[in-house]
């Protein structure tokens, strides 16, 4: 496949203008907002359930909460198990280097596939080296040996490494009868990953959100990988953490990909779909400013309920797993604030907190 940028009408320029300042406005009240580490802990959640809507699938906000949590009220869905996946890669792209993901040695880790045999290889080499230095210098004969076991187990290891993956490569390559994942043999992950890759360095003289909408469009176009494909928008959101655009924390594509409808994201014409993608980023970025808004507001409600309590009171960390989760349930709070069940409940009533499930068994509250 072959993916080309090529030129842009000028009915773009409004797009980019507005994508360009909504983005940069959301991260400096990200930034500056108080409620900073509970937004970016909840758009974590939504982002996993919102990729999971744009590919059909629909996942409640709530179950993934409490699977994250180990505390499942019934037994999770393929589908969960997906967001779940989706959820963690988003925490371990924000934990890690801003342009860690975006570098193929980032990509190859996300997707799973070990690093190349000369690599390997080549570290093998070099601590053997090291270690035959060291042997020589010793002037002991015992030691030198025990150098040159190590040496030799080097050596082995390295072997096996290299034989691992040549025939975890041939095996991704190749239909596996009786296995659940079926992969086409003709399907060229790693040249397709290239390609993708070859068109992140065309775009990177372009404004940002441009170059994250041309990127999300070519990972839609060469669709590089059969079983995770969702990582596509991830990627496109660490791009624009690398870029600087969104230093603040990692932004949330899908949740904005929701407002656009599927015509406009899946349609023939390119110049539609970039249109799309800018619109998107426009409109997540609104969104989530008004959710920081809404949070603030909560937090300025909890302030004035505490105020007056001892300073070993559990309701303040209450208060912060609110702003931060979308829902708890009393196991959650035993299990984040070490209290009983009925210590739970008692402080959720002391807070004032809503009940959202309707329900008298596995109740939940938030402030969604």
């Amino acid at each position: 496949m072959f993916y080309e940028i090529g030129d842009f009408p000028r009915e773009m320029l409004a797009a980019i203008g507005k994508a360009e300042d909504q983005v940069a406005r959301l991260d400096e009240v990200v930034r500056r907002s108080p409620v900073r580490e509970g937004f970016i802990e909840r758009s974590h959640f939504f982002e996993a359930v919102a990729s999971m809507w744009v590919t059909g699938e629909l996942v409640h906000v709530e179950d993934l909460v409490l699977h994250d949590a180990e505390r499942d009220v019934r037994a999770p869905t393929h589908d969960i198990t997906i967001a779940h996946t989706i959820l963690r890669t988003r925490r371990r792209i924000a934990g890690a280097e801003a342009d860690w993901a975006m570098s193929q040695s980032g990509i190859d880790d996300l997707i799973g596939r070990p690093s190349a045999p000369a690599d390997r290889k080549e570290r093998g080499e070099g601590a053997r080296r090291s270690f035959a230095v060291v042997a020589l210098d010793e002037e002991h004969d015992g030691f030198a040996a025990e150098m040159a076991e190590i040496d030799a187990l080097l050596d082995r290891s390295a072997r096996t490494l290299e034989s691992a993956a040549k025939s975890q490569e041939n095996k991704a390559g190749s239909l596996a009868v009786g296995e659940l994942i079926v992969r086409d043999p003709d399907w060229d992950e790693g040249g397709r990953i290239s390609e993708w890759r070859a068109v992140m360095q065309e775009v990177s003289a372009m404004p940002p959100t441009l170059g994250a909408a041309i990127i999300w469009d070519a990972w839609e176009t060469l669709e590089p990988l059969q079983r995770q494909h969702w990582l596509g928008a991830q990627l496109v959101n660490a791009y624009l953490r690398s870029r600087g655009k969104v230093s603040s924390h990692l932004f949330g594509l899908n949740f904005g990909l929701k407002a656009v409808p599927r015509e406009r994201r899946r349609s023939r014409d390119r110049t539609v779909r970039l249109l799309a993608g800018l619109e998107a980023m426009a409109d997540g970025a609104e969104l989530s400013i008004k959710e920081i808004i809404r949070l603030g507001q909560v937090r300025d409600r909890f302030q004035r309920k505490l105020q007056g309590k001892r300073s070993s009171s559990n309701l303040p960390r209450l208060a912060e797993l609110l702003i931060a989760r979308p829902i708890v349930s009393a196991s959650v709070i035993m299990k984040e604030l070490k209290v009983s069940h009925r210590g739970a409940l008692n402080l959720v009533a002391e807070l004032g907190v809503r009940e959202v499930t309707g329900r008298d068994s596995f109740r939940a509250w938030g402030v969604i």
